[in-house]
């Protein structure tokens, strides 16, 4: 495309999917949000447990991937991940972390702040070994977010330790398992007519219990 910052200056797209409104959403964010995810799931939403996941490092650098969701009930959401990574060496200096979904399908967002915490290692056991063996080899092969000279020391790597765990189960790595996100703020964000957007807003009061306030767009 020629014109691609011209075209970028005008892309405009009407959101006119829905509505969100204060006297028909769930009282608690839990269940709003399990409602939404069910919507995406059922719209065959692209991977509709994907989330960002924002970070701050330890200088005060913000930084922000995508990470699937694995579970998630009303002490927090959980996803897993190699403990030495970027992402996991940041929530290691500050446990403050940002979660936000993106479902375009449904002209919808939302967005959580909350505070991070490590699952068990028996919940981060159960999850290793319900995955493919292939990806509990990867766990192993990879240095995540290390400097690597080449592909092929990656798949050295996991040469070594398929061969390494031949005929035997694959154990879960130290360095690898679950955090959760204990939430304390939600927004949902639902897609309206001319940018005038409906944004609900979830916090919790001095008694612990959430209240719902609007947002201007």
């Amino acid at each position: 495309m020629k014109n691609l910052k011209a075209y970028i200056k005008l892309l405009r797209i009407e959101f006119t999917s829905s509505i969100l409104d204060e006297k028909n959403v769930s009282r608690s964010p839990f269940k709003q949000f399990e409602r939404w995810l069910q919507n995406a799931v059922d719209s065959n939403v692209m991977e509709p447990n994907a989330m960002t996941l924002a970070t701050v490092s330890k200088d005060g650098s913000a930084d922000a991937r995508i990470v699937l969701l694995r579970d998630f009930n009303s002490k927090g959401f959980s996803f897993f991940t190699n403990y030495n990574s970027i992402k996991g060496r940041e929530i290691r200096h500050n446990k403050k972390v940002c979660l936000n979904f993106f479902w375009p399908e449904l002209q919808r967002q939302v967005r959580i702040n909350g505070t991070m915490e490590k699952l068990s290692s028996r919940e981060s056991d159960l999850y290793f070994n319900s995955r493919p063996r292939e990806s509990q080899i990867a766990a192993w092969a990879s240095i995540q977010s290390e400097a690597m000279r080449s592909r092929e020391e990656l798949e050295n790597n996991v040469t070594k330790y398929s061969n390494g765990f031949a005929g035997k189960p694959v154990p879960r790595p130290p360095f690898w398992g679950g955090y959760n996100v204990v939430p304390h703020y939600f927004e949902f964000w639902q897609g309206r007519p001319s940018r005038l957007h409906d944004r609900l807003i979830y916090k919790v009061d001095a008694d612990f219990e959430w209240f719902i306030h609007r947002l201007a767009p």
